[in-house]
């Protein structure tokens, strides 16, 4: 650390501690934080696109994570780096927001820092370089929205969002069924959607997942699926037209809240205080039959008796749900939740066609399905698969496909994917370099460079040679004037993304480039870094 002095020569501390601390400063800090930057990105590089790589993750608690999916690489890789946290933080929001392209940002805000280091060793002002780079993000920004399509699309022509679905899944594990989940995923979006509004709750739409089967099994249920089975073994296991009590108190007697004893001295008293509880369950069992519900979901558990009074009265019961399965419940047969006995009213009961108990393989395990429901507003899309991780990846790659639908019912604009939106804003940045006459000006062109990291990437993935590639498709675009060739990542044979029906969010994009636009400007402003050492 800089010692100072004061007038009279005598050296006095300004740091408290200051030996226990590092310091990095001017330019090797920013170098610094540009490599760690660097080095996440180069992670994520190699799982862009439909030939990308997937990560395979160990938690410390030994548990496995097999993926592609940006976010989640970058959730459970543990980054200790403060400039890699804020990586993270930036596939994070993507995630939040869009849904979809949280490995493009990284890469992109990666490259970004990359050009920008080359412009440092220049001995160009970072500043200057973040107001150029802000400049060309605002260009880039600007020419999508010229570039992009407007989508038509109804409840009765669904094709466009099932086509902009598949390009999401066709970079994930399940891509070999895409056209399937990607007709689930609309489906499930289309049945929660308010089109009037453009809003998608997706809130209303469970995904459970349970091994065995094949991918291909995986059903998309207007309804809901519990995890549980009914209470008695005996009860049956197919109820139609089901009238189902949602409770939350317990099948048992009650107990005061205050401390208290019962003394009983005689077996008169004991049989008295028996027949008591008895009358109890009785009463519930009752209350709930005049009603007339013909199923009973219950958040808490009963007592063996509840449980076998209830299997003689034919009133079939679950018990054990939980909260927001019960409020899912409670949406989907509009019934209310009732927390008392005392309030149960027919009014209050809901309604499902078919209520049914399924079992798997050969195993025990069973689900039970509640279906056609009075307002199918809720609807469950079950995954089958070889393994758990199989399944929580096509988890992922379900909700990915899932934002994409709803962002597509928000805003109807589309752009050509396979790195044709980049490398076209990257020839409209380059081109409006020359308006502006002061340094700005090579980082806008720096700018334009970066964003040919994407299709470059995704050139590599698919092993092309990445150069020779990327220069092609640049001059075909600038020749024709388009800009729908992108790269040919599945060897179809035409660049033409149109014709291969590769789409992206136009919103998906934007804010990809904004993102990372900022998160470099952030780390380009930062010049001393101030840590505690090692030791």
């Amino acid at each position: 650390m800089a010692l100072a002095f004061d007038e009279y020569g005598r050296p006095f501390i300004i740091l408290r501690e200051q030996d226990q601390k590092t310091r990095l400063r001017g330019l090797d800090a920013q170098k610094a934080n540009i490599a760690a930057g660097k080095a996440v990105a180069r992670i994520l590089r190699t799982s862009l696109g439909p030939k990308g790589m997937d990560k395979m993750l160990q938690s410390p608690d030994g548990e496995v994570t097999i993926t592609n999916d940006g976010a989640t690489i970058l959730e459970q890789m543990d980054v200790d780096n403060q400039i890699g946290k804020l990586m993270v933080e930036l596939s994070r929001s993507q995630d939040y927001e869009i849904g979809d392209g949280t490995t493009g940002v990284v890469v992109m805000a990666g490259s970004l820092l990359e050009q920008a280091e080359k412009l440092l060793e220049r001995g160009i002002h970072p500043i200057r370089i973040a107001e150029g780079y802000e400049v060309a993000s605002r260009i880039a920004f600007e020419h999508l929205e010229q570039i992009a399509n407007k989508f038509e699309f109804s409840a009765a022509n669904v094709e466009p969002l099932i086509q902009t679905c598949m390009t999401t899944l066709s970079s994930k594990i399940v891509n070999r069924c895409k056209r399937s989940l990607a007709e689930i995923a609309v489906k499930a979006v289309l049945a929660v959607a308010d089109l009037e509004r453009r809003d998608v709750n997706l809130d209303l739409i469970k995904v459970e997942g349970k091994v065995g089967g094949k991918l291909e099994d995986t059903e998309l249920i207007y309804g809901i699926i519990v995890d549980k089975d009914m209470s008695h073994p005996q009860m049956p296991k197919q109820i139609v037209d089901a009238n189902i009590a949602i409770l939350t108190c317990p099948f048992e007697p009650p107990k005061p809240k205050t401390k208290h004893k019962v003394d009983i001295d005689t077996v008169e008293k004991f049989q008295t205080l028996r027949q008591q509880e008895q009358k109890y369950f009785d009463d519930m069992v009752q209350k709930c039959k005049d009603v007339g519900a013909t199923l009973v979901i219950c958040q808490w558990g009963f007592d063996d008796e509840a449980n076998h009074l209830l299997m003689n009265r034919d009133l079939p019961a679950i018990r054990w749900v939980g909260g927001v399965e019960l409020e899912l419940i409670a949406i989907a047969t509009g019934g209310r939740i009732v927390p008392r006995f005392q309030e149960l009213t027919t009014e209050k009961l809901g309604k499902a066609g078919l209520v049914r108990e399924k079992a798997f393989g050969t195993t025990k395990d069973r689900m039970i399905y509640i279906e056609h429901c009075a307002n199918s507003r809720a609807v469950t899309i079950f995954i089958r698969g070889g393994n758990k991780m199989m399944i929580e990846e096509t988890k992922r790659s379900i909700h990915d496909a899932l934002c994409v639908a709803r962002n597509l019912i928000r805003n109807k604009s589309i752009v050509y994917g396979g790195g044709s939106a980049e490398i076209s804003c990257s020839i409209a940045v380059e081109a409006a370099a020359d308006k502006y006459p002061g340094v700005e000006q090579y980082a806008i062109r720096a700018f334009a460079d970066a964003l040919d990291a994407i299709p470059m990437a995704l050139a590599e993935n698919s092993g092309l040679q990445p150069i020779e590639t990327l220069s092609a498709v640049k001059s075909q675009q600038i020749k024709e004037n388009n800009s729908y060739c992108g790269i040919d990542c599945n060897d179809v044979g035409t660049n033409d993304m149109r014709e291969q029906n590769v789409f992206e969010t136009l919103i998906g994009k934007q804010q990809q480039i904004l993102l990372a636009t900022q998160v470099v400007k952030m780390i380009l402003k930062i010049d001393d870094v101030i840590s505690p050492s090692d030791y």
